[in-house]
């Protein structure tokens, strides 16, 4: 797996597999930066970090043949892209699970083909235990921080000047795509009226090249709003599990807040909210969906002009996020 989200969605099935094999040895593949949220997981033996920002021939000559030096058994490939298969394959198990595409198929023993149906993407990933004849049991997604790291988050908060015997409140603004950005006057109205209705102290997670927006959202706010630097992703779901309501745009750090434990609002615009968010609404967790004719677009910008440009984003409004954070504290 590569991104944050998506190893965060895969925890169900990890969880899964340990239940069925109490004595197997399981080791889990993925992105250097996002398999840091599986450290101190109970489910799992062994961690293999793999950066993709290093594209040298030796390295990847490297990790294939750690992949072979394993001796593998069984290799369940959740990501089923190009590298991902020849990893798989490379591991030479006597079973190996992945999708039924045409290019990449030759590469496992057994393939999984979707049947186009809606489903979450834990759903999706329980498919490729089909063959292991697993039913889904668990749903929950979840990190495991030590008490240190949670005592070392609040450590982090009260050193940026945020007084953590309030309820903390905090927001992610950003993301990749353009189109997942709820509009940055939207995200300063609600915390103008979060500062004017609450005690509650407010941080601002940025993601890359986000200084600008973090700026824009803290002017005018000496005190209670609190610009957190870029965070490695794990002490990024260590500050999150001190706070009590996270709103977030549909990106990687919305599923870590979850599966922290922290109430999390996710803002939605061009991708639907029934694969990316199938999380339990009785824990707190709400997804903000506009549904219009041309949504879900699945895109990364918006195609419509004028007054209609990213419509599904401005019908989600300031007062409806605020009561439902309002709900939450």
């Amino acid at each position: 797996m590569k991104y944050i989200g998506d190893v965060v969605l895969t925890t169900p099935i990890i969880r899964t597999l340990r239940e069925v094999y109490p004595d197997a040895h399981i080791s889990y593949l993925a992105d250097a930066k996002a398999v840091t949220l599986l450290q101190n997981n109970p489910f799992l033996d062994e961690i293999i970090p793999f950066d993709f920002l290093k594209d040298s021939f030796p390295y990847q000559l490297k990790m294939y043949a750690l992949m072979f030096s394993k001796k593998f058994d069984l290799t369940i490939d959740l990501y089923s892209n190009p590298r991902s298969a020849l990893m798989t394959f490379a591991t030479r198990a006597k079973m190996r699970i992945g999708g039924n595409s045409k290019s990449r198929g030759k590469f496992y023993t057994h393939r999984i083909s979707d049947d186009g149906s809606l489903k979450s993407a834990i759903d999706y990933h329980y498919m490729s235990l089909k063959p292991l004849g697993i039913a889904p049991k668990y749903y929950k997604t979840e990190i495991f921080l030590t008490d240190e790291e949670k005592s070392e988050a609040k450590r982090t908060l009260l050193s940026f000047g945020v007084d953590v015997s309030r309820k903390i409140v905090a927001v992610h603004p950003g993301a990749t795509w353009p189109n997942k950005i709820w509009f940055k006057e939207q995200f300063a109205g609600l915390i103008k009226d979060l500062i004017e209705s609450s005690d509650c102290e407010i941080i601002l997670s940025p993601g890359p090249g986000d200084s600008e927006l973090m700026n824009y959202l803290k002017n005018n706010y000496n005190s209670r709003v609190t610009s957190l630097p870029l965070l490695p992703v794990r002490e990024l779901a260590s500050v999150l599990s001190q706070t009590s309501v996270f709103v977030s745009n549909d990106c990687g750090p919305m599923h870590i807040g979850v599966a922290v434990g922290t109430k999390t609002i996710g803002i939605f615009g061009p991708e639907p909210i029934e694969i990316w968010f199938p999380y339990d609404r009785n824990e707190g967790h709400l997804p903000m969906f506009k549904k219009l004719f041309c949504s879900p677009c699945r895109t990364t910008s918006c195609f419509r002009q004028g007054n209609e440009y990213m419509e599904c984003m401005k019908l989600i409004t300031v007062d409806e996020v605020y009561k439902a954070v309002r709900e939450r504290l």
